[in-house]
Parts: structure tokens; C-alpha cells; sequence
């Protein structure tokens, strides 16, 4: 199950709907060897798109410098999909770099904003939780 923060949590939440009608996209940090996310790093999408995403390289590079800085690991990357169910596509799937990371999406079809977390496993889908920190999910 992936843990987040409630601020961290808020964020992807809000960065979704930034980008809209675009995919918007970012990383998430935590303690290493952890499934537990204290930060949420919003990044470019390099497509610009509203259908694929790739975090911007160099949005990448300092968000794990700053994570490394502060003794954290990226653990997860987040991105929304604006008009299908929040959950991975076959793209999403075969762009998977980390079988460690958690995988989020923000689906933005629906009124309210739904979110899911996966791990994507040699090309395997499995879904999990995600508490935040103050119990709602």
C-alpha cells in the first residue's frame, strides 16, 4: 500500500487539474526501502498531450537531487488521464521504468477526481491502496 501525505497528496490532486486539458505529471519521495511518500514533485510533460506523458528530464534530475539532498528516493510517478479510467494504459505500461516505483494516476473523467496507485511488474498490472496520512483515501 502506498502511504502519502496529505499535502502530498493534495498536490497531485491539484496538479492534475492544472495541466487539464493536458496530462500533467510528477514524482513522488519518500524514505528509502519505504512505500511511503513525503513529497510531490510536479513536473513538466514533455509531450504536452492529452493522451501520453514523459516527465521532463531535467524535472527529473533536481526532483531527485532535492530528494536525495533531503535523504529520500523518488518511490512513484503520478499522471493523469483526462477522458479514460485511471488505469495504466498499454503506454503507460511499456514505458514503466522501476518494477519498485508506485505508479499513480489521477483520472479525470468523472466529477470528482479519481486515484489509483499500481505496481507495474514485467509488464503486470496490480492494483493497491493508498492511505493519506490522515485516514481519507
Amino acid at each position: 500500500m502506498l502511504q502519502i501525505t496529505r499535502q502530498a497528496f493534495d498536490e497531485l490532486v491539484a496538479m492534475a487539474y492544472a495541466a487539464y486539458p493536458l496530462e500533467g505529471c510528477g514524482l513522488l519521495a519518500g524514505p528509502p526501502g519505504t512505500d511511503t511518500a513525503e513529497h510531490f514533485y510536479r513536473c513538466v510533460n514533455a509531450e504536452q498531450s492529452a493522451r501520453v506523458y514523459t516527465v521532463e528530464p531535467l524535472d527529473h534530475l533536481k526532483a531527485g537531487r532535492h530528494a536525495e539532498d533531503q535523504g529520500w528516493e523518488i518511490i512513484g510517478v503520478v499522471h493523469s488521464h483526462t477522458h479514460s479510467e485511471p488505469y495504466p494504459s498499454p503506454t503507460d505500461v511499456a514505458q514503466a521504468p522501476d518494477p519498485t516505483w508506485h505508479y499513480v494516476i489521477v483520472g479525470l473523467k468523472r466529477a470528482a477526481p479519481e486515484i489509483r496507485s499500481y505496481w507495474i511488474r514485467d509488464g503486470m498490472v496490480t492494483e493497491h491502496g493508498i492511505d493519506v496520512a490522515d485516514g481519507r483515501s
